[in-house]
């Protein structure tokens, strides 16, 4: 909204003055703030777009998003004083809304994500917990092989973002040796694990639990809007099998125009 009537300012103004009305339009300083708002917020729409995708978006991508985020809003010195406020209050919202998520579940999925095995999304004082209670999850799993293969990779747009820097005093530190193999951010983990099950087989179970937990339900709140919509008033006679075909000839015409 912002970025569209920044875009759209000339057009704006110029339609609002040959028309009478009541209005205030923005002043100066107004239009500059919002341009910087674009800025502040473009970090937000980037991430909602990556954990709102539907194509391999694993709940490990949450912890490197949101310490993405709170990097974006690090205030610096060249930030004036409203600025400062919008991100001190944006951090202290990010923070009470991560309270309530399930971390411990999160931090298990990401360090059981090759990808980001090292951690760095987390302060460096919380990593060697996290890798203890896994350590303690693998001495009580029981080894059992996995055939789950997946032959697509995930979206390679916006996925590069989650490659975050470290609070570490350095990055030369050792990374503990579980999972040792290299992978590219836009690879699919369970395609890795799929292929490296052998080698460290009880890990992989693990992995298969819980890297298929989605990021969020935005997939399945669309499903239940699309399923609205086909299914109303008029139509409320329809069977649940002519539902079900209707839902998915709605995803493939999607997924025609997108190509």
């Amino acid at each position: 909204m912002v970025k569209r009537l920044s875009r759209n300012k000339e057009g704006v103004i110029a339609a609002l003055d040959n028309q009478e009305h009541k209005l205030v339009l923005p002043t100066a300083a107004e239009w500059d703030k919002l341009q910087r708002l674009e800025t502040l917020l473009e970090p937000c729409r980037y991430v909602t777009a990556l954990l709102g995708g539907e194509a391999y978006v694993f709940c490990p991508v949450v912890l490197p998003s949101l310490c993405h985020l709170r990097l974006k809003m690090e205030a610096c010195d060249e930030d004036p004083a409203y600025v400062v406020r919008f991100k001190t209050k944006f951090k202290e919202d990010l923070a009470s809304r991560q309270e309530k998520l399930n971390n411990a579940w999160l931090q298990i999925a990401t360090v059981l994500d090759p990808r980001f095995k090292d951690l760095k999304c987390l302060p460096k004082k919380d990593r060697e917990e996290v890798w203890t209670t896994l350590e303690g999850m693998l001495q009580q799993e029981s080894p059992r092989r996995s055939s789950q293969t997946h032959d697509d990779g995930p979206p390679r747009k916006k996925i590069s973002l989650l490659q975050m820097g470290s609070d570490s005093e350095s990055e030369d530190e050792e990374v503990q040796p579980a999972i040792q193999s290299s992978i590219k951010l836009e690879d699919c983990p369970l395609r890795w694990w799929a292929s490296h099950s052998g080698a460290h087989e009880k890990l992989a179970s693990l992995a298969h639990k819980y890297l298929a937990t989605p990021a969020t339900t935005v997939p399945c709140e669309r499903l239940f809007s699309v399923a609205g919509h086909i299914v109303n008033k008029k139509r409320s006679a329809l069977l649940s099998e002519n539902v079900n075909k209707l839902v998915c000839l709605s995803n493939w015409l999607k997924d025609d125009e997108a190509q």
